[in-house]
């Protein structure tokens, strides 16, 4: 498990330059979502690079990017509206603190298997 952890920080150093500025990058993706949808970090299998996007509603990523999910941010307001009410930016910031990255590397490993 560790070493899948370390295969995905890798990762985020070449595609982003740290874990941080990932982080940066899909927060800011992720806020500027217009109505409701959905921030992504995907893996691209193609490329064999990790990316950031994201998708209207519930438009799916695989399907529509060919993007393997990773991690994802819901940004419907049913998802933060009763704790953070319509103040999207403090929902994205506080979900870095419950990030499961032991769930994310599992399904990175997973998607360089394809």
């Amino acid at each position: 498990m560790l070493f899948h952890f370390f295969e995905i920080y890798d990762s985020f150093q070449r595609d982003f330059g740290s874990l941080e500025k990932m982080q940066e990058s899909m927060s800011a993706s992720t806020i500027a979502v217009q109505g409701s949808g959905w921030g992504w970090l995907g893996y691209c299998p193609k490329r064999k690079i990790l990316k950031i996007t994201t998708c209207p509603n519930q438009d799916p990523l695989e399907s529509t990017t060919g993007l393997i999910p990773l991690f994802g941010i819901d940004v419907w307001e049913h998802a933060y509206y009763l704790q953070y009410k319509n103040v999207r930016p403090d929902y994205v910031k506080a979900i870095w603190k419950i990030a499961n990255w032991k769930n994310v590397s599992e399904r990175f490993a997973k998607a360089q298997q394809k």
